[in-house]
């Protein structure tokens, strides 16, 4: 095996996960892995948020373009699913994009990686909470009256809803798995159901322009793009969580492909039927774009209401397992070395407290940071965007140079030209996400990662690391 900057990666084997201080960390416990099942419900579980349910709206001021922003970014999302596959047949270990970056380039890109995922889990909780408190206002309001739009019951709502998934993950995998499948299945057969029953009410006239802004379409189609991407941000879900999957060199790529298709039907489809059923000028401003869509199918308020109930249980849905990827980025980064020790501090053998607590702690403070903001649900997804297309760059250049290089082979070497393809659409794909975050989200993102190389040197320092890992302070003999 290659060795990169920092040595072989940690934890490929399949059974312990060593270290860099060259101790290991057990994996975890026998008896509490995700199966396909779970792992494909992990997958859907996370992309399927309630950012879907919210987007149609925020789609709309775009313009039908958006609808083709759609289709292009699903082609963009099975690329990356395939090649996430692909990837993780090659490492099986925890932390995804992070050990593919690690391993392909070494172990400060691999940082960069961990910690701009890290942003991306929990500023994109705080996206999720947000469009979530909207479905639960909705809810409270047409069921039973109650008014809770006002600011400080917004503030209570969304923080109950993040530590509610919080307090699961800290009770154990097992039952983290048994929530999540649980509330993939409930949230799937509504959307399915406006997906399908809905483009029998489609109508023409309420899709409105093909360009809704004053630019260009390309500009409106590249951030329409842009915000589509945050609706598929999960699809390396299961790669992250490799260690707590069962035979992860199998079920990770057939849980990233078959979370990813289930997905792209039902986003297409649910997308043009809400266009089709709601008048553009209400979808625009619509905060509950799938309850309105189900009451303008059939009249009255009763069905939107319950479209709502089920956008809060995705939104839950969504909120664990997000979670999980909070925890599980940092810790297996801090099992290298390149994060904060206390981030590999477990609870019940396979629970890593802190980086739950430390996560929900932050996306907390984002969250109410965000009623601050105009337009803040946008602002955090483009965002949390730019924060997710960085590791999925990274993924499908180690996934290419690995192609190329004819290093880390998996079985017999076959269908060379068709995996180089889709690692070179994901890489154009990426950087086309980039350009379509825009250059706040751009810029506001590049300071959070640069913000990151402080702690990257305090990491190194308190190792008395002052250079690549195999390396010594002391004899500067090779480890």
């Amino acid at each position: 095996m290659k060795k990169t900057e920092g040595g072989p990666l940690p934890g490929v084997a399949a059974a312990d996960h060593t270290t860099a201080a060259g101790g290991t960390a057990p994996r975890a416990e026998k008896g509490a892995r995700l199966g396909l099942p779970q792992a494909t419900a992990l997958v859907v579980g996370n992309i399927v948020g309630t950012g879907i349910f919210l987007l149609p709206a925020s789609l709309a001021a775009f313009g039908t373009v958006s609808i083709l922003a759609f289709g292009i970014v699903t082609l963009g999302a099975l690329a990356l699913a395939v090649v996430f596959g692909r990837l993780g047949r090659r490492i099986p270990a925890s932390g995804g994009p992070y050990a593919y970056a690690r391993e392909g380039f070494g172990e400060f890109p691999g940082f960069l990686n961990a910690w701009s995922f890290w942003i991306t889990a929990w500023a994109g909780n705080a996206g999720i909470a947000f469009a979530w408190v909207g479905y639960v206002v909705y809810f409270a309001d047409a069921a039973f009256g109650l008014d809770w739009s006002s600011v400080p019951a917004q503030v209570v709502i969304g923080l109950t809803g993040l530590w509610i998934p919080a307090l699961i993950n800290l009770a154990g995998v097992t039952k983290m798995g048994a929530f999540q499948l649980v509330t993939t299945i409930l949230k799937f057969a509504p959307l399915i159901f406006v997906a399908i029953v809905g483009l029998f009410f489609v109508q023409a006239d309420n899709f409105g322009p093909f360009n809704a802004t004053d630019g260009s379409w390309i500009g409106a189609l590249s951030v329409a793009a842009a915000l589509v991407l945050f609706a598929y941000s999960g699809v390396e879900s299961a790669s992250i969580a490799a260690e707590k999957v069962a035979d992860p060199e199998r079920n990770i790529g057939r849980a990233s492909v078959y979370g990813t298709l289930a997905c792209a039907v039902l986003y297409m489809l649910g997308t043009v039927a809400v266009f089709g059923t709601v008048p553009h000028d209400k979808l625009v401003d619509s905060t509950a774009p799938f309850a309105d869509a189900i009451n303008a199918m059939f009249g009255g308020s009763a069905w939107g209401v319950v479209m709502a109930a089920f956008a809060i249980i995705s939104g839950i849905g969504a909120l664990n397992g997000w979670t999980l990827l909070v925890a599980e980025m940092p810790m297996a980064a801090a099992r290298d070395g390149l994060f904060p020790k206390m981030f590999t501090r477990m609870r019940g053998g396979n629970v890593p407290w802190v980086g739950i607590v430390v996560g929900t702690a932050l996306t907390s403070v984002t969250f109410v940071l965000a009623f601050a903001a105009e337009n803040a649900f946008n602002t955090i997804l483009l965002l949390a965007a730019f924060t997710t297309v960085v590791p999925y760059l990274f993924s499908a250049a180690a996934q290419l140079f690995w192609l190329v290089t004819g290093e880390r082979q998996v079985g017999r070497k076959k269908g060379l030209g068709w995996n180089l393809t889709l690692a070179v659409v994901a890489l154009l794909f990426s950087f086309w996400m980039i350009f379509g975050a825009g250059g706040d989200a751009v810029f506001q993102g590049t300071l959070m990662l640069l913000a990151g190389i402080p702690v990257y040197i305090w990491v190194k320092a308190s190792r008395g690391e002052y250079g690549p890992r195999e390396t010594t302070r002391m004899t500067g003999e090779l480890r």
